[in-house]
């Protein structure tokens, strides 16, 4: 197929089958887009579509974002992983309402010079909302491109990538771009699927190299695997008498940066040092079920123990550290394994423990 022939048979098969309902296609703006391709990235749609309406709900505008406090921010992030995405985000609406007078800028030079912004998600923003020519390289255009032209190497590597970004700019249409946009993308969510793709559905197949050689699976070529590290940490629950759990933030850089987390020790040996700094007495304790949390780059196996305590007089709390209502929780930005522990927490409590 030549890249008119591709691109038309695209456009010609999103006429008839591509999506046109997510939430983000209506009442299309930058910063809808934006905040739905930010969302989207190593996400499902099926599972971004009750965040972005919740988001969209509580900061319907780049001022709303660039103003919200980043608890609320982080709370409403919390669950979708990747927490830097969603710093990144109040970053950028910040810049776009102090650099750009609130208006997203039209090129994806300058779209891409934002935090958090690369450029496969700056051609989407600017494709879909403004119609500027621009190719994208997200990971399911990826995996149709890369099957489409049998492309060898793996897509991480910068040679590779350039010789992907390359076919992505030549099957790039002129006209209609915001639809082959929203086209390829459809294409690699629904039909050209990671394990079982649907081949004889597909508008481009009978150019398709992997399909014509049967290697459907062997493409895009998978990154060289290697075992994840393994890492263990202790997280004290610590209840006071009216059943709250003492929170501290994290630090804004690394890892859960800027959330709110459950104190981490190496051993309970480490609990009354903790105990003297938070001027805290020492109560029963239980230990609870473990947890295990997989990151990108390692596994974190975390043991949980509840510890009944009680607060010295007159102590003072510290700005980072808060005690956390089950009953009526605060609006803040958690870690998924921490928000998941106090629910445990919450349910333990209820039933009597700790004694």
């Amino acid at each position: 197929m030549s890249p008119e022939q591709f691109n038309g048979a695209v456009l010609a098969w999103y006429d008839q089958h591509g999506r046109k309902d997510l939430p983000w296609q209506q009442g299309i703006t930058p910063y809808r887009v934006w905040v739905s391709e930010i969302m989207l990235q190593q996400t499902q749609v099926s599972t971004v579509l009750g965040y972005f309406d919740r988001f969209m709900a509580a900061l319907p505008t780049v001022k709303d974002l660039a103003e919200a406090p980043e608890d609320e921010v982080l709370h409403l992030w919390t669950g979708l992983g990747y927490y830097t995405r969603a710093r990144n985000l109040q970053k950028t609406a910040q810049i776009v309402m102090r650099e750009h007078g609130g208006e997203f800028p039209r090129s994806v030079e300058a779209l891409s010079e934002l935090p958090g912004i690369g450029r496969s998600t700056a051609g989407a923003i600017a494709s879909l909302s403004m119609g500027v020519r621009a190719p994208i390289l997200d990971g399911n255009v990826k995996r149709v491109l890369a099957r489409y032209v049998a492309q060898e190497g793996y897509p991480g590597e910068p040679k590779v990538a350039k010789q992907l970004w390359d076919v992505a700019e030549r099957f790039t249409p002129h006209e209609r771009v915001n639809h082959y946009t929203q086209a390829m993308m459809d294409l690699g969510a629904t039909l050209c699927t990671r394990s079982k793709p649907t081949c004889l559905l597909c508008p481009v197949r009978s150019g398709c190299q992997a399909h014509l050689l049967g290697l459907e699976i062997r493409y895009p070529v998978s990154k060289p695997r290697k075992a994840l590290p393994q890492k263990r940490t202790l997280m004290p629950l610590l209840v006071n008498a009216a059943g709250d759990i003492l929170l501290y933030r994290r630090p804004s850089t690394g890892l859960w940066g800027g959330l709110w987390s459950l104190p981490e020790l190496d051993d309970l040996a480490q609990l009354a040092d903790l105990a003297q700094q938070q001027q805290l007495a020492l109560g029963e304790r239980r230990e609870q079920e473990g947890l295990t949390h997989t990151f990108s780059h390692f596994q974190l196996a975390i043991e949980p123990w509840l510890i009944e305590v009680t607060e010295q007089p007159g102590r003072v709390a510290e700005a980072d550290w808060l005690w956390y209502n089950l009953a009526t929780p605060p609006r803040l930005g958690l870690a998924a394994p921490v928000k998941k522990l106090l629910k445990r927490a919450a349910q333990a409590i209820t039933a009597g423990e700790p004694t």
